[in-house]
């Protein structure tokens, strides 16, 4: 078997900076240097699998054959034309540990997920609004908004710093630069993680207009002494990523209460600004082009996408009942629904016109969701999701060796593996896993039947292409903006 890369504990000293538009701070660029008459690649992927007896001598072993020259091979830091960041949300070593023994088996792999050469972790925190003091566990739209804008923020915060200043997100760098732009999620288009890239305002629940006007006044395009932007979802229409696809298509009915388009629904501003808009699978494959003349807005469900797999909720005592399997079909999503996988490849399909390239974001969302709410099936699903849209975006970077793929959680979450006898007081599932063994998963970080809570563990982070070297040791979440920021050639 060809020799296969892995892990490069390599570390870069590439410094994260954060600031506002007027005191602009910023990591130190890397100079790119592709050797004369170089042939263009970006090395092997992995197949981490243990092919022997995992009982006998070796037999668990991943590591096939010295590595060392096939890294030598995938190091370059030329400029890149495309970046993909794929995020999990909620989704740390446990989740994708859990995923991987269900689906894959203990000595498989993911072919998505676990193939990247290169690896390491990043720290998640937050920072208090009032005290300023250090908060060790972080929401999604802090976390967000730190790789997104480069700038540690407060929990509930979108695209702004500690302070209210607007902090500009990658996404919307690309687009000023002539990159075409493109966020994907399965849940809402104006949830956490997409909204970082496309809002800048102070809680992530603003919506649309009534959830601002009540919550974040000064955002509200009809206060006459404020001076925000609109809420989440005006913003996104006036951000106009080439490609955006999600659910929350209900909000689009709420009417705008002040600026241009005061009176209209979301729905007409949409169209007023020519966006084409399209609701199922067929309707989303039949588009040919995308571009900022007729930016596409793909809206698949009233709310969040209905997850793929089903399953019951963890229990107390749970690992006490016997161990179950997961549906890997759920009946209450529709095949109209694209997936996850459909999605990115349509994405892909249509930024890849525009010749000086691409950045694209996307979310398997309810990794986060189906933790929150103690549904082991429904989490490994979502995380199997990531891996199928993952293997989609690799494919395109065999062909296309410009483009740098990463991918990442937004923070730790609650789910751990625990002995199947455990006596847990928190809420427990037995499922039986490709391996036909028993693992049981734990939930108790809220109590019982009360939303789960997040955790403070840094995060794994992984990517492949040009520049993906830096994806190696500690990091935290602010370097991934100046990291792609700066793989792009950005300023």
């Amino acid at each position: 078997m060809k020799l296969k890369l892995l892990i490069l504990p390599l570390i870069i000293g590439f410094i994260s900076a954060c600031g506002d538009d007027d005191k602009k701070q910023t990591a130190p660029k890397l100079k790119s240097s592709t050797p004369p008459n170089a042939q263009i690649s970006n090395g092997d992927l992995l197949q981490p699998d243990a092919t022997g007896n995992v009982t006998a001598f070796q037999g668990a072993t991943r590591l096939k054959a010295e590595r060392t020259e096939a890294l030598r091979a995938s190091l370059s830091n030329r400029k890149v034309k495309n970046v993909i960041l794929f995020i999990g949300d909620g989704t740390s070593d446990s989740e994708i540990t859990a995923a991987r023994n269900y689906a894959e088996g203990a000595s498989g792999y993911f072919k998505g997920l676990d193939v990247l050469p290169f690896t390491g972790a990043y720290t998640t925190y937050s920072v208090d609004e009032k005290t300023k003091a250090i908060n060790y566990v972080t929401d999604s739209a802090a976390s967000a908004t730190a790789w997104a804008s480069g700038v540690k923020t407060y929990n509930n915060a979108l695209g702004i710093d500690l302070n209210g200043n607007v902090q500009k997100s990658l996404l919307m760098l690309a687009k000023t630069a002539g990159f075409a732009t493109g966020n994907v999620t399965t849940t809402t288009v104006y949830d956490a993680t997409p909204a970082a890239m496309i809002s800048h305002i102070s809680h992530r629940s603003c919506y649309g207009p009534v959830d601002t006007q009540r919550k974040c006044p000064k955002n509200s395009l009809d206060n006459p002494n404020g001076n925000g932007l609109g809420s989440i979802t005006e913003q996104l229409l006036n951000t106009r990523a080439d490609v955006t696809f999600g659910g929350g298509a209900q909000i689009f009915s709420e009417r705008v209460l002040g600026g241009k388009y005061q009176g209209k629904t979301l729905l007409d501003q949409a169209k007023e600004q020519k966006y084409q808009i399209v609701s199922d699978l067929n309707q989303m494959q039949a588009i040919t082009e995308a571009n900022q003349e007729k930016p596409l807005l793909g809206l698949f469900a009233n709310h969040h996408l209905p997850v793929s797999w089903a399953g019951p909720m963890a229990s107390i005592n749970g690992n006490k009942q016997p161990a179950q399997k997961c549906n890997t079909s759920n009946p209450h999503r529709p095949a109209s629904i694209p997936t996850l996988k459909q999605m990115t490849s349509k994405a892909i399909d249509l930024l890849k016109a525009n010749k000086q390239g691409f950045f694209l974001q996307v979310e398997s969302g309810s990794i986060d969701r189906q933790n929150h709410l103690a549904i082991p099936c429904g989490q490994i699903g979502e995380t199997v999701v990531l891996d199928q849209a993952m293997q989609v975006a690799l494919e395109f970077a065999k062909h296309n060796p410009d483009t740098l793929i990463i991918v990442t959680g937004d923070h730790a979450h609650t789910s751990q593996i625990i002995p199947n006898n455990a006596s847990s007081p928190g809420q427990t599932l037995s499922l039986i896993t490709k391996d036909n063994a028993v693992m049981t998963l734990n939930y108790a970080t809220a109590h019982p039947l009360s939303t789960q809570e997040h955790t403070g563990a840094q995060v794994r982070i992984a990517a492949y292409g040009p520049r993906a070297a830096n994806i190696s040791g500690l990091l935290d979440q602010t370097d991934l903006f100046f990291i792609m920021r700066d793989a792009l050639g950005i300023k």
